[in-house]
């Protein structure tokens, strides 16, 4: 059993299912990456484990604890940090502000936590003071997951992490992403770069249609031919 899982999940918007018995989970220490073609239901799974989608099947559980019927603010509570594609900054706010606001549901002293997160993302400590709105895209996203890491999450979702960034960028997020995994968190993340996510992955999800089609190590799933073939590019 997984730390974090999201089992037999079926569930949509409305009246339309888009998840259809899909399962996806992680542990702790572990990165698992949902990949798959557009439209496939990826990111529909990772809101259904945070709890911003109804399931009519299924359940997930959270540390063995039933979480399904919990509402996204109480599962951060329990410990779980989410980080959207977009819309993931308050851009009229500095850096650091940002950071404070990440720790909205601590009573201490968020200071080492604030040191913590600049040491992860040094460029952030130099724009502590500017406006999230001024940095750029890859920047934005590091501010989104520091703020995110400021409530100490026990699993850190990531809905696209590297999109809309340069290949530099894209490979100092992975750095970084790993770099978290070592602490002990459970990360589960989508992403569009297939290949380069599966090559750090522990654990991976190709979802077609909304179901699981091949669940396998990053490291099988990239010498699968099949997958290579048709989600990878060849």
């Amino acid at each position: 059993m997984s730390f974090l899982i999201g089992q037999q999940m079926t569930g949509g918007y409305g009246a339309a299912d888009i998840l259809h018995d899909c399962t996806i989970g992680v542990d702790k220490g572990e990165i698992a990456v949902i990949v798959g073609p557009n439209g496939a239901g990826k990111s529909t799974a990772m809101k259904a484990v945070f709890g911003m989608l109804p399931l009519r099947h299924g359940q997930v559980l959270f540390d063995g604890e039933d979480v399904t019927l919990l509402k996204p603010e109480e599962r951060v509570l329990k410990g779980m940090g989410f980080v959207p594609q977009t819309h993931n900054v308050f851009i009229s706010l500095s850096v650091e502000e940002n950071l404070e606001m990440g720790a909205f549901i601590r009573q201490d002293d968020i200071r080492d936590s604030i040191a913590q997160v600049y040491d992860l993302f040094p460029i952030l400590k130099e724009k502590r003071k500017q406006p999230a709105g001024q940095l750029s895209g890859g920047q934005r996203q590091q501010v989104a997951v520091g703020r995110a890491l400021m409530t100490h999450p026990k699993v850190l979702m990531l809905d696209e992490p590297t999109a809309g960034v340069s290949p530099i960028v894209m490979d100092e997020l992975f750095d970084r992403i790993l770099e978290i995994a070592r602490l002990d968190v459970a990360i589960l993340m989508v992403e569009q770069n297939a290949k380069q996510a599966l090559e750090i992955a522990d654990k991976g999800y190709v979802l077609v249609q909304g179901r699981n089609r091949f669940t396998d190590s990053g490291e099988a799933l990239l010498a699968n031919s099949e997958v290579r073939r048709a989600f990878l590019g060849g």
